[in-house]
């Protein structure tokens, strides 16, 4: 069986001006970054705000397991399949992260013969976005620390600098580290911390800004200290602001890629604040909903964490309006949820389905809360049999939701044909309702205790005496109308991995909050949850390898 890579290399790619072409895109319009790759222009973005816009399909999963759910794969190959029934759409992805690249998963390309290319490209540098992340965060950091060298004007207390610099690396040893060591040209002694790249609030800000305007007010509104009377200090108080955007300037542009069947894909953007946005930017959203008849977008993780959060943060912010949302789920994941060994999942086993099936339960009724319909479909694997199938198939007929059989990875967007086509009835017979599931104007504490309670399905919200204080602080300082972002495992719907299923009678604990500014949101960081990752014991980067003729082998 090939690998994904190998698949990915053998295909034959289109010149990224001809992808284009097909969504309308003229030569001129583009950036080039070699033969398959480019960034649209800023004055093609400005010509097409005013073009009608297509229909958003959000695809979203159950919580992820180590049987696999195949959220990118289904989008890839749903994306392929609309258009291979003749309706013009554009893929909007998220761009992957090195850190996870080199440690403990591929990246946002999708598997099997439903894959964006050039893969390689995707999973390593791309057009450097991220690393033009990296580079603004630590100006930043740098500024400030300088800041306290040079005579300390805005009297920032050393103490409460809460900017962390980042780096775009599964690397635990730089969570907590001393800077400043040395001489006293060297600084001032402090602790510092790091987080991953797709941690950090610059890629917030990025994925939320609608221009450059938008993203140098963000910019500006970024809280990196207080002084020693408490105040807040901004980036723009540092005077960081023009720099930063300057870095920016070209990560800012959304990047055109294509898959294996040479449909448009709008790429960039990433997970924010590893909370699990795991959904691309506004603006290339926005940009494909201009393009197209159908955009087909994701969320990261599950539907608890990735789909909330695009649906409660993204939606609200950016007006954007998703008309079906399609639920990935797997035979093998249910079984797993439902108390059988990863080892065993390949034979039938009606009764743990019964059993597991519940987390999907929980994700249908989910979405269905914002007023969004739903289509669930099932990541076919050969081990799968005809009465598990229908057995989830008349389960999701019964909750008022379509049902469709996917098989994108062994096909491609043939594969993808059936779940095409039950999206297609859903937009034209069933009306998307959208809401947010709180409102602006209630309080910090009762948004969290709404998402904990009405999404993750605790029967109540437990507080330490320190989270307590934040959000008191954070509400006095003026941010009491933004939404929560919630921080918390993506493995359960409670904050602890280990429990499956639909998990009842449980809490959630909120252990620290803090305000993100720039990018629009207070997060809230449940369970133990961290922003910079550590590798696991043997991580991908063990396997991966280039050749003496360039050719990148062990990537998936």
């Amino acid at each position: 069986m090939k690998t994904d890579i190998e698949i990915a290399q053998e295909a034959e790619k289109l010149p990224i001006v001809k992808i284009a072409e097909k969504a309308g895109i003229g030569e001129d319009d583009l950036e080039l970054y070699g033969k398959y790759k480019a960034k649209l222009t800023e004055e093609f973005l400005s010509k097409i705000s005013g073009n009608k816009k297509g229909k958003l399909i959000l695809v979203t999963a159950i919580n992820p397991t180590p049987a696999g759910e195949g959220k990118t794969t289904t989008s890839v190959g749903l994306g392929d399949a609309l258009n291979r029934l003749g309706h013009k759409t554009v893929i909007a992805l998220r761009e992957p992260s090195l850190g996870p690249c080199f440690g403990i998963k591929g990246g946002a390309a999708g598997g099997g013969y439903a894959q964006v290319v050039p893969m390689e490209d995707l999973n390593l540098h791309f057009t450097g976005d991220f690393h033009a992340i990296t580079s603004a965060n630590n100006l930043l950091a740098a500024l400030i620390d300088n800041h306290i060298q040079q005579g300390n004007e805005l009297g920032i207390d050393t103490r409460q600098i809460v900017w962390k610099r980042c780096e775009d690396m599964n690397d635990r040893v730089l969570r907590n580290v001393v800077v400043g060591m040395g001489a006293k040209g060297d600084g001032f002694v402090r602790e510092d911390h790091f987080v991953i790249t797709v941690a950090s609030e610059i890629m917030a800000v990025l994925c939320l800004a609608t221009d450059m305007k938008d993203l140098k007010k963000r910019l500006a509104r970024i809280i990196v200290a207080y002084t020693y009377d408490g105040r807040p200090v901004t980036a723009e108080d540092v005077k960081a602001v023009g720099s930063m955007a300057a870095l920016l300037k070209d990560a800012i542009k959304p990047n055109l890629v294509q898959t294996l069947e040479h449909t448009p894909v709008i790429v960039h953007g990433g997970p924010f604040a590893n909370i699990a946005h795991g959904c691309n930017s506004v603006r290339a959203t926005d940009t494909a909903l201009h393009l197209a008849d159908y955009v087909v977008t994701e969320a990261g993780f599950g539907a608890d964490l990735g789909a909330e959060k695009f649906l409660d943060i993204k939606c609200r912010v950016a007006g954007l309006h998703p008309d079906a949302c399609v639920l990935v789920a797997t035979i093998r994941a249910l079984k797993y949820n439902g108390g059988v060994p990863k080892t065993e999942l390949g034979t039938e086993n009606l009764e743990a389905l019964k059993k597991g099936i519940v987390n999907l339960e929980k994700h249908i009724e989910n979405i269905q809360q914002y007023g969004v319909p739903v289509v669930v479909t099932l990541n076919s694997f050969l081990s799968d049999t005809p009465e598990e199938i229908e057995f989830v198939r008349n389960f999701c007929k019964e909750r008022n939701c379509e049902f469709a059989l996917s098989e994108v990875w062994a096909k491609g967007g043939e594969g993808g044909e059936e779940l095409a086509r039950e999206v297609i009835s859903t937009l034209e017979n069933k009306e998307s309702h959208y809401a947010p599931i709180y409102p602006d104007e209630m309080s910090l504490e009762d948004k969290i205790h709404t998402v904990a309670t009405k999404i993750y399905g605790a029967d109540d919200v437990t507080y330490t005496a320190t989270a307590k204080k934040q959000l008191a602080k954070i509400t006095e300082m003026g941010f009491g109308n933004l939404p929560v972002c919630m921080a918390k495992t993506q493995y359960s719907l409670s904050d602890d991995p280990k429990k499956l299923g639909r998990p009842q009678n449980f809490d959630i604990t909120v252990r620290e909050a803090y305000v993100s500014a720039g990018a629009g949101f207070v997060v809230a960081l449940t369970g133990s949850i961290v922003t910079m990752p550590g590798l696991p014991k043997r991580p991908a980067a063990f396997d991966i390898d280039v050749d003496e003729s360039g050719k990148i082998v062990g990537l998936f």
